[in-house]
This record gives C-alpha cells, sequence and structure tokens, in this order.
C-alpha cells in the first residue's frame, strides 16, 4: 500500500520498524493502581504505594525479556473521557520515579484521554501511545467520539512527530455506531487519520481478539502493522502471532491471570520463552 492509495506514508509506518527492530514486539502492561481522585484510590498508600507497585512490576517484565512496556492507569474505574490534570500528573510523577529503570522501549496510555496522552507522552519521554483516536462508539462511559486531529495536533505543537502512535480501532467496553466493516474503518483510520498501526481489541480487557478481525484488517490496510490488543494469552499465543504483527499483553502476565493482580514472574518469563518460539525475530 502506497500513500497514494490508503497509507499512511513511509516515514510514519517505518517507525514502527524502526523502534522494534523489525521483531513481532511483546509490549507489557504495567498497570498502576489507583490513582488520586480515583474511587479505588488508597488514601493511605498513597502515590508513594502506586510508585512501589509500578516498580515491582517493571522489573519483572524486563528480566522476563519483554520488547517494551506501557504504562496505563486500568485502576481508573469509572473510566472517564476526559481526565483531571491531576491524573495526568500522577502519572507522570510515577513515570518519572521509575525514569531510569526503564530499559525497554515504553509507551503510556491514559484511559480515555488521547491529549492527555499525547502530552503525558511528550513530558515523560515515552516512544509510543495507544488510544482509540477515530470513530464514534455507544459505550460504558456514554457516546465516545475520536479525536485525531485534535491528538496528532498536539503531538505537532509539541515537537514529537517521533511518537509512535498506535491506533485501537475497536473500542473495548463499547460497540461502534458506525455500520462499516472493521476491514473498511481500519482503511479509513490509515487514508484519512494517518494511523501508524493498527490494534484489534476484544470486546473487554482480558478477552481474546478476533483472529478473523485481525487477518481481515491486514489484508485491507497492506503494510501498516496490525497489533492484538486484548486476550493474548499462553493458550492462543502461537497462533495470534502467526496473523499479528505483535502483542499487547496484560491479564496474561498477572498472578492468576487476573487483571488486578500484579505481575507474576515466573508467568511473563513464559510467556515470552513461548513468544520466542512462535515469533523469533
Amino acid at each position: 500500500m502506497t500513500q497514494a492509495d490508503g497509507g499512511s506514508g513511509g516515514s510514519l509506518v517505518d517507525s514502527f520498524g524502526g523502534l522494534f527492530a523489525g521483531r513481532k514486539p511483546v509490549i507489557a502492561m504495567v498497570h498502576l493502581l489507583a490513582l488520586p481522585e480515583a474511587p479505588l484510590y488508597d488514601q493511605v498508600g498513597g502515590v508513594n504505594r502506586i510508585v512501589d507497585c509500578a516498580q515491582a512490576d517493571l522489573r519483572a517484565l524486563q528480566d522476563a525479556g519483554v520488547d517494551a512496556v506501557m504504562f496505563c492507569n486500568e485502576n481508573d474505574r469509572p473510566y472517564e473521557l476526559r481526565v483531571s490534570a491531576a491524573t495526568t500528573a500522577a502519572m507522570a510523577y510515577v513515570i518519572g520515579r521509575l525514569r531510569d529503570e526503564i530499559k525497554v522501549p515504553f509507551g503510556v496510555d491514559v484511559l480515555w484521554d488521547p491529549l492527555s496522552t499525547i502530552a503525558l507522552a511528550s513530558t515523560t519521554g515515552a516512544h509510543f501511545v495507544r488510544e482509540i483516536l477515530t470513530g464514534v462508539y455507544g459505550s460504558d462511559m456514554g457516546l465516545w467520539e475520536g479525536r485525531a486531529a485534535e491528538a496528532l495536533r498536539c503531538r505537532s505543537r509539541l515537537g514529537r512527530s517521533d511518537l509512535l502512535v498506535l491506533f485501537n480501532i475497536s473500542a473495548e467496553f463499547a460497540s461502534p455506531l458506525d455500520t462499516r466493516s472493521i476491514a473498511e474503518r481500519a482503511r479509513s483510520a490509515v487514508f484519512s487519520s494517518l494511523a501508524e498501526a493498527i490494534l484489534v481489541s476484544g470486546p473487554m480487557t482480558g478477552q481474546a481478539t478476533s483472529l478473523d478481525h485481525i487477518r481481515e484488517v491486514k489484508k485491507a490496510v497492506g503494510n501498516v502493522p496490525v497489533l492484538a490488543n486484548t486476550g493474548v494469552r499462553e493458550e492462543n499465543l502461537e497462533e495470534v502471532l502467526e496473523e499479528a504483527d505483535g502483542v499487547v499483553v496484560g491479564t496474561a502476565l498477572k498472578v492468576g491471570g487476573i487483571t488486578w493482580n500484579p505481575v507474576d514472574p515466573a508467568r511473563a518469563k513464559r510467556f515470552m520463552r513461548m513468544a520466542r518460539r512462535a515469533a523469533p525475530g
């Protein structure tokens, strides 16, 4: 696919390969504990407990050999479409405390606020971001509208043209109001919104991504990378990596395979051994 027939342009597409050196990356989640203002925030442990738990997860994931990590406010339920300044500031503080320990490329995702995500990435020196940027959805948070134009202009204003943007085109906790197929929506995201890499998700965190959807999207977007964003586990890892250009994984690496638990070092190492066998790269 060329820029003329719908691609996002060589320099943007190539940024994924440059960051991950031609490998099918395993991007592992560092799910932060609930942040200040969130209902589940631990007032006693405070921000220092968030730092300590994130540090333990980061060390376990890097020891396991993941290709990248992504920091996310997964525990800030109920989720918001526009977060407060306190949320972004708290995430910046936590990442800043850990910055010297991060040895792999890292990304950020502020659920579900793309402008805050871009701003956080800019201030922390992140290599990539993940967000819902296109489409309109009926969701648990109400009507959810993509903000690609605002987010990419924010990236330009902040001088971060190097920042890789991963477009999640199948929002969790939501259904698209768009009647087009997922392949058509993916092609449109690349053509009109300059999508540099596409993420395909299941219906919720931890639930499997449809392999058929991955195949359909890959056929539609040509050389633009397509990754599985949810529900990748040891049981389906090999078949997912046969189809996808990489995976984002969180729940499968946690104690007991439960999203809200800390990273299990043994599970993470076992998962990475399987990933390397499935896609040596």
